[in-house]
């Protein structure tokens, strides 16, 4: 069994999801990327260890159960444990796109992604969190999907539905998974790292990918038995869902 925390960051082979890997492995857990594309995993693992720090990667497909049940079950022989998932891949199909327009498709394949990936992952990873009493899931949403932004206040109506409504979903599942799983020690947050410099955010971001991952890390590592959980955050503090 592994000695040191371990790390599953999906969708850590670029953007805000590489920066939490980073900055977990530099805080000393052992990380492991989480992503389709091996080679672009170990790509990324690669420019990380140039700092000093150990990761791995691990292929999972989001989409298909069996390919996530695989690679829990590796965690476990390798490992024997699992104490934080990032629930962070994720996309966008329909950027600037009316709800009364999105294709039934699109919205369908971004759902899969950026809901059922992330329940599919939490029902695997649950059972191993449970067995030591301690986890730590973080789900990587946004103000995008939430009811404050779905009245109007950011200015975009209807626009960009498929995305907005899978980070409401994804909200709300982190609610839900929070009620049943706080009781064994398992904490379950939800992160809006805002507008970050990233392929999906643009260059012209306010916020750096460092400041980004900030509350995930902070979430994921948070020590308290007491410490926040079944919430939605920014900048380190709670905001409205």
């Amino acid at each position: 069994m592994s000695s040191k925390r371990v790390a599953l960051v999906t969708g850590g082979n670029r953007g805000i999801g590489k920066e939490i890997a980073r900055q977990l492995a530099h805080k000393g857990l052992h990380v492991i990327i989480g992503c389709r594309s091996e080679e672009k995993g170990w790509q990324a693992v690669s420019e990380l260890r140039s700092e000093g720090v150990e990761l791995e990667v691990q292929a999972v497909d989001l989409q298909d159960p069996g390919s996530i049940d695989a690679v829990v079950y590796r965690i476990r022989q390798e490992h024997g444990r699992l104490d934080v998932l990032i629930n962070n891949a994720g996309i966008i199909l329909d950027r600037g796109v009316s709800v009364l327009d999105v294709e039934e498709g699109v919205m369908k394949e971004t759902l899969e992604t950026n809901f059922f990936g992330p329940l599919r992952m939490i029902q695997a990873v649950v059972p191993l969190m449970k067995e030591q009493g301690y986890g730590r899931i973080v789900n990587m949403s946004s103000g995008l999907g939430s009811f404050q932004g779905m009245q109007g206040l950011l200015g975009l109506k209807g626009s960009s539905s498929a995305y907005r409504i899978s980070k409401t979903m994804l909200n709300a599942l982190t609610v839900l998974v929070d009620q049943e799983a706080a009781a064994y020690g398992i904490q379950t947050n939800a992160v809006c790292p805002g507008r970050v410099q990233t392929d999906m955010g643009g260059t012209d971001a306010p916020h750096s990918v460092a400041e980004g991952a900030d509350t995930a890390v902070w979430l994921a590592t948070a020590e308290e038995e007491d410490g926040p959980t079944g919430g939605y955050f920014r900048e380190r503090r709670a905001i409205s869902w």
